[in-house]
């Protein structure tokens, strides 16, 4: 038998029989390593410990203690470890597909009567049993027709499908947990008892179509979570309470900011409240463009399809776009138009107009564009993912060499505004093409170098984000986190050379010829409409002064008081601060309660005490402690508050 060379982490080399597997070299190494082992990699690929090696290799054994690789076992492994307790509950139960997700798992089931919380309940002690019996997992490979017959034997319909998606030559691999089989491509861990019995929890129940197409079978999909230990769970199931808490949706009702109905799905509905917000906000990044170099444009929501042919959105984007069909007067046919779901092409469209030269470039353009764009009705979520919103877009028309600088300086616009809105911190994501894209591999190989080479330079190392970029081209993803440990993926600044060259645009270059500008699309927000449902979430709905819609109540404790308190709120707006009155004949314990549900930052009492003494009692969101200070000292202190960061 031939030998392979197998290369460890550390750089060392051992020799083995072609045929060893992963667990072989785990004990060779060391008994106690064998016992610790849970899975490896075999030249990057991470594998099970039982399948075999048959050529030279780079080979690591990965424990408990390698967070990506055990994490990715745990829910995988708790996936079929859930499908084989529903199915040994309930055995009439159809399995699908059960894939790992971020902090859990989900497995689709085909059953005729919906699972209640006290299935949940009861599948979990089933889970917990099965991990207890330690079996052994092990893996065969099987030809097709083997599978299917298997799988028709035991009246698995969906399973018989999956194998029939599988491309002809790909091996078919099946997993046994005990006596209970999967089709899974894998890796999963060696034995049951390697899952922790006390990191995971089975949280609900939704419906799946199966493969995602309401012309199918509705399943019903269990969702878990898991982790390594139970402090891991502990403190994610916190993090999910306090989410619960800070759902924008709620506190968009306790603050009166906006509503959805059916009659519009996916539009919002802004309360004078939250188009407070929105256009503090709007203000706020239309002053940061200005002074950022950019000149404001407005361009048609309903655009000929002609446009987005032209542009290549109808090729690539058209099941996400709404069409708009109009009886023009006298024509033969109908016109074809779509809302714009994305400003660019018309943006190109000013570009156009007249000539330009080298010397306007770079030329920094930037429209608070209203786009819509199909989403499914299922994959609605409040303000957090509707079909019409407004975006912060620009688009940066350069040369070549200028898209290294430009690409610095937007990093360094866009931090400013996140500091600024309470977010020190963010990470970047580089996404290549994606498998529908516009452009050829030659145009995509030098957008990505261009846009990776200018990160770089702006001293930032990506995170490497595999087919995720625009179709049109490679882009950044800039990815905040929130105050409970949430990431939300925000900005983005993308390189593009495909659409210029599609809608023929041009400057004049120092030779006098003409040359393709490059277009870098950029968003800082992104749109307003999930960026405002962030800051919601993430300040609990206690935003920073000057973004607040309600800055103060002044409430009285007696009717006597009450024009004084009228004074306070004329002088308090003559002073640049949001401020009302509440004049209500109720206690001051019941105004106080009230405002404070609805995340009124300040709320200041006045009383005959006050009204002697020139003073207000002042009462701060979250506080329980009050100060009595002089008015004239409390109006100077919120007035410079509520100034924006960037005019303080």
């Amino acid at each position: 038998m031939s030998e392979i060379s197998i290369t460890l982490p550390d750089g060392n080399s051992r020799n083995y029989p072609a045929g060893v597997t992963g667990m072989d070299v785990a004990k060779d190494i060391s008994t106690s390593l064998a016992k610790k082992a849970i899975s490896c990699s075999v030249n990057g690929e991470h594998r099970d410990l039982s399948r075999v090696i048959e050529s030279d290799a780079e080979f690591a054994i990965h424990t408990m203690q390698d967070d990506a690789q055990a994490l990715e076992l745990i829910r995988h492994d708790c996936a079929h470890v859930m499908a084989r307790a529903v199915q040994e509950l309930w055995p009439d139960v159809k399995v699908t597909i059960g894939p790992v997700i971020n902090n859990g798992w989900y497995y689709d089931f085909d059953r005729a009567e919906p699972f209640t919380p006290e299935d949940l309940a009861t599948i979990e002690k089933k889970m917990r049993e099965i991990i207890n019996k330690k079996d052994m997992v092990r893996t065969e490979t099987w030809d097709r027709a083997r599978a299917i017959k298997f799988y028709e034997d035991n009246n698995e319909p969906y399973k018989v499908e999956l194998v029939n998606m599988i491309p002809e030559g790909e091996d078919l691999r099946m997993y046994w947990h005990g006596d209970w089989q999967d089709l899974c491509r894998g890796p999963h861990l060696v034995h049951t008892a390697q899952i922790p019995g006390d990191s995971f929890k089975l949280m609900s129940v939704a419906g799946a179509y199966w493969r995602g197409d309401s012309n199918n079978a509705m399943l019903q999909r269990i969702y878990g979570v898991a982790f390594k230990n139970k402090n891991d769970l502990k403190a994610h199931l916190h993090m999910l309470e306090q989410a619960a808490l800070r759902d924008h949706r709620k506190l968009g009702r306790e603050m009166d900011l906006f509503h959805m109905q059916e009659e519009a799905p996916g539009q919002v509905f802004w309360h004078p409240n939250g188009w407070r917000i929105y256009t503090t906000l709007q203000d706020y990044m239309r002053r940061k463009q200005t002074a950022g170099g950019y000149v404001e444009v407005n361009t048609p929501q309903v655009v000929d399809r002609k446009l987005w042919e032209a542009s290549g959105h109808w090729e690539k984007y058209q099941e996400n776009m709404f069409i708009v069909e109009v009886d023009e007067d006298h024509a033969r046919e109908k016109a074809v138009n779509a809302l714009k779901p994305m400003n660019c092409p018309c943006h190109v469209q000013i570009f156009n107009q007249g000539l330009k030269s080298y010397r306007d470039l770079p030329l920094r353009m930037a429209e608070f564009g209203s786009c819509n764009r199909y989403e499914p009705s299922g994959a609605l979520h409040g303000i957090m993912r509707v079909r019409g919103f407004t975006q912060d877009d620009g688009h940066i028309f350069c040369s070549e060499d200028q898209i290294e600088e430009e690409t610095k300086v937007y990093i360094e616009f866009l931090s400013e505004i996140y500091r600024d809105l309470g977010f020190e911190n963010f990470r970047v994501k580089f996404s290549d093409r994606p498998e529908t894209r516009s452009g050829s591999d030659e145009v995509w190989d030098k957008a990505e170098q261009a846009l990776l080479s200018a990160t770089r330079a702006a001293g930032i190392e990506p995170e490497m984000n595999p087919g995720e970029g625009a179709f049109y081209g490679p882009k950044l993803e800039f990815v905040l986190t929130d105050a409970i440990g949430r990431d939300w993926q925000c900005g983005t600044h993308q390189v593009d050379f495909v659409l210029p060259e599609r809608l023929d645009a041009s400057y004049i270059g120092q030779d006098g010829a003409k040359h393709r500008p490059v277009m870098l699309h950029r968003a800082t927000l992104g749109s307003f409409e999930r960026f405002i449902g962030i800051l919601i979430e993430s300040h609990a709905g206690k935003l920073p002064f000057w973004l607040a819609p309600r800055q103060v109540v002044v409430a009285s404790i007696v009717s006597d008081a009450n024009d004084y308190a009228q004074k306070v709120v004329d002088d308090l707006r003559a002073s640049g601060v949001r401020a009302e009155t509440d004049v209500r004949n109720e206690k001051i314990n019941y105004k106080v309660r009230e405002h404070s549900l609805a995340k009124v930052p300040v709320i200041l009492a006045v009383g005959m005490k006050e009204v002697e003494q020139g003073s207000v009692s002042v009462r701060r969101l979250g506080q329980k402690q009050t100060s009595v200070d002089a008015f004239e000292t409390v109006k100077l202190g919120l007035a410079k508050e509520a100034i924006a960061p960037d005019l303080a």
